[in-house]
């Protein structure tokens, strides 16, 4: 499976993702690739985005839809899929999840404090996702520790992927340009293909 034969869905994080973030890149340069805007970046709500997701992905009616998520993206992608049609997704390929969970341990993030009681993202599903999908974490991540991470992993049945200490995987941990996370993307679509999943 290539990138072509997929709708692919950027889901930002908190405060979402700045022009030189790997995101953002790849929106740019991957054809079938297109952002889930939110109306709130700083200030979200679990049942705004989740419905943001969920309304994106409807639009695709003609390639399997894969989820390409980074920090609370993460998050708000796992409430979706839980809520999702069957067979809306067809896999998904998360980085460096925000732990929603213990969010009252995050360092203040330009100026703001994540509201952990009002947005409703806590706490994360539990149960297996119903497609493929992988997980990379990093070992010195401040927005979730590894331990938690390989517990998220094991608990939806994602695939683990250990990029040692590689902080939040974005712009300010050097993940700008991000060719061995695209190296990995091309990894998970090709099992896909391999795995049969309906094109």
């Amino acid at each position: 499976m290539r990138t072509a034969d997929v709708d692919i869905l950027i889901v930002p994080g908190w405060s979402s993702s700045g022009e030189d973030h790997w995101q953002s890149r790849w929106q740019r340069s991957l054809k079938t690739a297109r952002r889930v805007e939110q109306d709130d970046w700083i200030r979200p709500t679990r049942a705004t985005w989740v419905g943001r997701i969920l309304a994106e992905a409807a639009k695709s009616a003609e390639r399997p839809v894969i989820l390409v998520a980074h920090s609370l993206g993460v998050a708000a992608a796992v409430h979706a899929a839980a809520e999702a049609p069957k067979g809306l997704f067809t896999g998904a390929f998360f980085v460096a999840p925000a732990d929603v969970d213990n969010a009252n341990r995050w360092p203040v993030t330009r100026g703001e404090t994540f509201d952990v009681t009002g947005s409703g993202f806590a706490p994360l599903p539990r149960v297996a996702l119903p497609f493929p999908s992988t997980l990379i974490a990093s070992g010195n991540d401040p927005y979730c520790s590894l331990e938690r991470a390989r517990a998220m992993a094991a608990d939806w049945g994602a695939e683990l992927v250990e990029a040692g200490d590689a902080g939040h995987l974005n712009v300010e941990s050097g993940h700008g340009p991000w060719p061995e996370g695209l190296l990995r993307f091309g990894m998970l679509l090709k099992k896909l293909g391999e795995a049969g999943q309906p094109l």
